[in-house]
This record gives structure tokens, C-alpha cells and sequence, in this order.
């Protein structure tokens, strides 16, 4: 086995104890940890509303719904991969409603090496949805610092009379004096003419 440095947190929901424990048999705790059941929509709603996972697994049909408006939401609203296991005779259906919103569908029965396959395809999802979601952050900061240093300018130039140029150089100087990133001596200068 190769040395996984992330683990995977899993929601199993199923009303059939029995395909919970054949799931968690295939979900060893070096990969997949913590590995939380649901019996129900309502409950697995509930869990997804206090926790975030890596993936859900879905199991149809189940106690109060299908399951396939649960897959659909967990794909629209979370970063969680989910995987929707169908009965033979219902995939070609269920998967062409659910494809469209990155639900992973598996017919039963369907053998332990295939499921662990597509475990592996959500891991493999999730990362590629990981790095975007840093990219997005890195992108958010950076905004972020630049309104902050719009602010910092602006209030130099009305309090203190300088030109932009002016005190776009003196919120540089002031980051390389003090060893702090723009942002930081943009907040400075915030707090102190605000």
C-alpha cells in the first residue's frame, strides 16, 4: 500500500445495514477516516448541515427518498464527491438524470474491485476540486488585499494629502520597512486614519 498523506472523510447512507458494513470493509482507516452512516435523507442531511465530507456514498433507494435529489444536492452545494448506487435495472435512467451534476453512478451487485475504483475516481475528483478551491482562495486574497491597499491609499491621500503615486510608494515602503506584507500595512494605516 503507498502512504496516503490525506485521508478521506466518508458518509455512508444506507438503510441496509448489511452494504454499510461491505462498504466500510472496503474504506480501510488509513485512506478513509472518519466514516460516518446515515440510515435516512433526512438524517444524512442533518450530518452534511454539522460536517463536511470527501465523499458520500448513497445507497437506493432509501427510507424517506430515492436518494438521487441528495447526490444532486450534495454535488451543487459542497465539494464532496458522491457516489449513487442503483439497482441494475434503474442505472441508465438514474444516471442520466444525475450525470449532469457530477454523480457518480454504480449498479448493484456490483463487485468490491469495482467499488473501490470508483472510491478511488471520487478521491481522484476531489482533489482536482481541492486545488481549485486553493486557487480561488489565492485569488479572493489577493482581491482582498488590493481593495485593502486602495482603502490604505485613498485615506493617505485625504488625510495626508499625498498623491496616489505618493502613497501607493509609502504602503510599499512601509511593507519592506517592517518586514509585513502589503496587506499588513495597508490594515495598519486602516486602523490608524479611520
Amino acid at each position: 500500500m503507498i502512504f496516503q498523506e490525506r485521508t478521506y472523510s466518508v458518509l455512508i447512507v444506507s438503510a441496509s445495514e448489511k452494504l454499510d458494513n461491505s462498504l466500510r470493509a472496503l474504506l480501510p482507516g488509513t485512506e478513509y477516516y472518519p466514516v460516518q452512516s446515515a440510515r435516512s435523507v433526512g438524517e444524512a442531511r442533518r450530518l452534511l448541515l454539522g460536517s463536511s465530507f470527501d465523499l458520500v456514498l448513497i445507497n437506493t433507494p432509501l427510507k424517506d427518498d430515492f436518494g438521487t435529489q441528495l447526490a444532486i444536492d450534495v454535488c451543487l452545494e459542497s465539494a464532496a464527491g458522491a457516489l449513487l448506487f442503483v439497482k441494475a435495472e434503474l442505472y441508465d435512467s438514474v444516471n442520466a438524470r444525475v450525470m449532469e451534476y457530477g454523480v457518480v453512478t454504480l449498479s448493484m451487485p456490483s463487485s468490491g474491485a469495482l467499488v473501490s475504483q470508483s472510491l478511488r475516481m471520487l478521491c481522484a475528483q476531489r482533489e482536482r476540486l481541492r486545488r481549485m478551491e486553493q486557487k480561488q482562495q489565492s485569488v479572493e486574497d489577493k482581491i482582498e488585499e488590493i481593495r485593502l491597499v486602495n482603502r490604505a491609499k485613498w485615506l493617505l491621500i485625504e488625510c495626508l494629502s499625498m498623491t496616489e503615486a505618493d502613497a501607493q510608494r509609502y504602503i510599499e515602503r512601509q511593507s519592506m520597512d517592517q518586514r509585513i506584507t502589503k496587506r499588513r500595512a495597508a490594515e495598519n494605516i486602516i486602523k490608524t486614519y479611520s
